[in-house]
């Protein structure tokens, strides 16, 4: 048991805050950092102009995100110079130098964030400068973190870092290291404390969540396995994966669990083989098809979700309509559109063939207008099912919102089910392409 001791200025609590950028590992790591500053006796706040610490944990796979980090350094200290600024995450990770000449008190990278609690420590005796980025992690083991409640309907679980994949247009192996993954008996005692918080969906998530285990032995589906065989566990959600890394035998083993959630987010970037090939992606359309295909047979109700990126280096007009058709051909449930960002320190930063932003910025458009007609298309096939839905919150006494397996929306109208609890739904409607409608179906 930790002893939890107030920490004071003077007579006054400390107080921080947190601003998280990016993935659910940074907002689950983030929790990690907010026990760890529970436990030195901060207090946590959610208000950034009261808040004496804010810690920012960053993301960097756009140049915007970096943009960000770096606007809301300079507010803050133009705004209130004596507030202790923390810059932690992907973008010093990535960018050590750039990072560590910005305004920061405390600049450290992907590792040891469950330390910046103690660097805090020293930092308001002493009042000097830390910059604490180590070399990217290289073959190194799963870093454990502090289990915490991130006070979220549904419980994320990190199973794995690090990602060695390196696709020519992305920074995050830089940022995150090589592949580690977490042992099974760390993850179900994880597991375990989160039911005990009253969560009864787990959502795993990692930087390259397909890579699970390839260091040590294991694949994906034997973590999937043990989260399930967790007593409490009622429902497993998969966060993004790399749909070439997917077996017949993962499949098999994925469907056998009835706990996991036909939901898969099935990294598409190009429905063009050109462009994939100049992204370092390690599949064709074909083949992306087929296992769409083979996860369909699987799981006959499954949701297939994506992320399409558009105006990507030497992007022609043919392999971007391609890419509309293959998006079109999969029939996606929903696709998170974006427009490619150069990043320096990549493959792709290099190339000389850039499409121009009046371009890239039509191409977003028209992709993102299928994706709200596939989007609506999937949710008035929904009509008439019927679902378990976990209530994710009530807005009114009118009705509740929550989501089902596959991951949609609904708002169900004269229930009294509260946030956690798993109803019956029935589906009745579809709200364009925001989300259905539905009824509680209640035993007699």
């Amino acid at each position: 048991m930790v002893k939890l001791t107030t920490i004071y200025y003077g007579s006054d609590i400390i107080r921080y805050t947190i601003q998280t950028f990016g993935c659910k590992v940074n907002q689950y790591e983030s929790a990690s950092v907010a026990k760890a500053m529970d436990e030195h006796g901060y207090e946590k706040t959610d208000d950034i102009f009261t808040a004496d610490i804010v810690i920012i944990n960053s993301c960097s796979v756009t140049e915007n995100s970096d943009k960000k980090a770096k606007q809301l350094i300079n507010r803050i200290k133009s705004s209130d110079p004596m507030k202790i600024v923390v810059l932690t995450g992907c973008f010093p990770q990535a960018f050590p130098e750039t990072a560590s000449k910005l305004s920061a008190d405390i600049v450290t990278g992907t590792e040891h964030k469950d330390s910046i609690a103690d660097m805090i420590d020293v930092f308001t005796g002493n009042k000097v400068k830390q910059v604490a980025i180590p070399p990217r992690p290289v073959k190194k083991q799963y870093e454990k973190q502090k289990n915490a409640d991130m006070g979220k309907t549904r419980a994320f679980i990190k199973i794995e870092d690090g990602c060695d994949r390196f696709c020519s247009y992305c920074i995050i192996p830089t940022a995150r290291g090589s592949v580690r993954s977490r042992s099974l008996q760390d993850i179900t005692e994880e597991v375990r404390f989160q039911v005990s918080c009253g969560h009864k969906e787990m959502v795993l998530v990692g930087i390259n969540l397909s890579c699970y285990g390839q260091e040590i032995g294991l694949r994906l589906a034997d973590a999937i396995e043990a989260v399930c065989s967790v007593d409490g566990v009622e429902r497993v959600r998969l966060s993004s994966l790399e749909p070439e890394l997917l077996t017949d035998e993962d499949i098999a083993r994925m469907a056998a669990q009835k706990k996991l959630c036909p939901h898969f987010h099935l990294s598409l970037q190009s429905g063009s083989s050109a462009t994939l090939k100049r992204m370092n992606r390690h599949y064709t359309p074909d083949e992306y098809y087929d296992i769409v295909l083979r996860l369909r047979k699987a799981f006959p109700d499954c949701a297939i979700t994506t992320d399409i990126m558009v105006g990507f280096a030497g992007e022609t007009d043919e392999e971007f309509k391609e890419s509309c058709e293959f998006a079109q051909k999969v029939g996606f449930a929903a696709m998170h559109v974006f427009t490619y960002s150069i990043r320096e320190g990549t493959a792709a930063a290099r190339r000389t063939d850039h499409v121009a932003h009046d371009i890239a910025v039509k191409r977003y458009h028209t992709m993102s207008s299928l994706a709200k007609k596939l989007k609506e298309e999937y949710f008035r096939s929904c009509v008439g099912k019927t679902e378990k839905v976990l209530i994710q919150r009530r807005e009114s006494e009118e009705y509740a919102n929550g989501l089902t397996p596959q991951y949609v929306p609904v708002r169900i109208y004269g229930s009294d089910a509260n946030r956690q609890d798993i109803i019956t739904v029935q589906i009745t409607g579809a709200s364009g392409s925001d989300f259905c409608v539905g009824e509680e179906i209640k035993c007699l």
